[in-house]
């Protein structure tokens, strides 16, 4: 886990990244030597939260697979600089993305603020079409609202726009553009935004976490996602990572956790935790009161929606995390794919054979057989695309993908500690195995028979004709 550490001649470094972006000369270098400096990240490694060293204090986030966006203060009001750009985001390893991003990556980096702050958002487009930002859920003057052609001109590309407005309203929030915003936002145009409380004694927490699920189709071989696809994405991310390139969630036992999910997919998505029960805590409309709060292992967060979830984490192990529309815990896949349980395939495979000489027959006992068959023959994937289902344990495949991840519960980490502990080591008896046969299986207990005649017998008269409702 590192910190950001990229300034403005790395951002003049990657002017050249992808290619499709417009000249940086475009860009007004006068009035770009006046604006904050300009910090950028291509690594999609989850990166250290950032303290704050000016403004007021707070308890900062951890972005899964990502970082938060520092700032420079200026007459007291908190200065940010976004730049709207080409980037190319490691999907996971095997795997990389042609996006549109801020700041070197998509989702751009979280902006962290408190309660009250006065909040001077900058924003260049480097982009070859025009866009806005839409600051998503906050309550700010019409005009800053970023809707391009109704509250605002857009800002077309090689300009630089500057909203102002106070955070009136701690929360979770997200910010993304809402000009072509189909398009922008199938190529990743996304990022997160926390309001810290002012109080940092209200509601604390260990361990915060941040993450937007996404989506994109990609089809394997290209690099660039297919923007008009609606529903049918083949790879279904958490901050534009899919397994098993997404991070897991690293926190000590007895840990009070927060995990802030938003959602800019087009679909719903029930994220499921193992092992412990939460509450949700948090909402787009705010911080849920105690006293409406309830037990939940899942929670469903539907399109352009933020849920806040908290628990303790008590239960040491290795949990998985993970949305659960089953095909959303897989990578790329053909979704016309015809079911071949049962079916033998065996005079099949002879004849495809004889034109393709590696064909092999998948899906007669199930799809498990396409990871045995990787591990056995490293069977070759088509250029730029990930295995449908991926990953390893410390016991075999894992068989998953896409928005999957783990919560890595460990007694004895140290406060800021973050780094994977690799596998759960569990206590001795505690791990499901096959059945020996030696112990004796106690016979299952059953009620018992009752032979005695029934005491009452029902008789049943069957309803003749209409009646009164004759007509109806």
């Amino acid at each position: 886990m590192e910190s950001p550490n990229l300034n403005r001649r790395d951002f003049f470094r990657l002017a050249g990244v992808a290619g499709a972006g417009i000249a940086l000369s475009a860009v007004n270098k006068t009035a770009m030597a006046a604006l904050p400096e300009i910090v950028s990240s291509e690594k999609a490694d989850t990166q250290a939260p950032l303290y704050p060293d000016t403004g007021r204090p707070y308890n900062p986030v951890v972005t899964l697979n990502g970082w938060s966006l520092p700032w420079r203060m200026n007459n007291g009001v908190k200065e940010f600089h976004l730049v709207a750009e080409p980037v190319v985001r490691e999907i996971a390893p095997g795997m990389k993305a042609h996006l549109w991003g801020y700041n070197g990556q998509s989702p751009g980096p979280t902006i962290e603020v408190v309660e009250g702050d006065r909040v001077r958002m900058f924003v260049t487009n480097r982009l070859p079409e025009k866009t806005s930002i839409h600051w998503h859920g906050q309550r700010l003057p019409n005009g800053m609202d970023g809707v391009s052609g109704l509250t605002q001109p857009a800002i077309m590309p090689g300009k630089t726009f500057v909203y102002e407005f106070v955070a009136k309203r701690p929360g979770t929030f997200m910010y993304h553009p809402h000009a072509d915003e189909m398009t922008q936002m199938a190529m990743g145009l996304m990022g997160s935004w926390v309001t810290h409380f002012k109080d940092t004694k209200l509601m604390p927490v260990d361990r915060d976490f941040v993450f937007l699920l996404n989506a994109y189709d990609i089809e394997p071989g290209s690099y660039k996602p297919k923007t008009n696809t609606m529903l049918n994405f083949n790879l279904w991310t958490w901050n534009s990572r899919a397994f098993p390139g997404i991070d897991p969630l690293v926190v000590r036992k007895n840990d009070r956790v927060r995990i802030r999910v938003g959602n800019l997919t087009m679909t719903n998505h029930p994220i499921h935790l193992h092992g412990h029960e939460f509450q949700v805590t948090g909402t787009d409309g705010g911080w849920v009161p105690p006293g409406a709060r309830w037990p939940e292992v899942t929670t469903d967060i539907a399109v352009g929606q933020m849920r806040a979830i908290e628990f303790v984490a008590d239960e040491p192990g290795d949990w998985a995390l993970h949305c659960h529309k089953s095909h959303h815990t897989m990578n790329a896949m053909g979704h016309e794919v015809p079911t071949l349980l049962d079916v033998n395939q065996d005079d099949l495979v002879k004849k495809i054979s004889n034109l393709v000489p590696d064909y092999m027959a998948m899906g007669e006992t199930g799809m498990s057989e396409m990871s045995d068959m990787a591990a056995m023959m490293d069977m070759p994937l088509p250029e730029n695309t990930l295995p449908m289902m991926s990953g390893t344990g410390q016991y075999g495949a894992i068989e998953m993908g896409g928005m999957f991840s783990t919560l890595k519960v460990r007694e004895g980490l140290a406060r800021n500690d973050y780094r994977d502990p690799g596998p759960y080591r569990h206590p001795k008896g505690t791990v499901a195995s096959e059945y020996s046969g030696t112990d004796k299986v106690p016979e299952a207990t059953r009620p018992p028979v009752n032979n005695a005649p029934a005491a009452v017998e029902l008789q049943v008269r069957k309803p003749q004709g209409h009646g009164e409702h004759s007509g109806h």
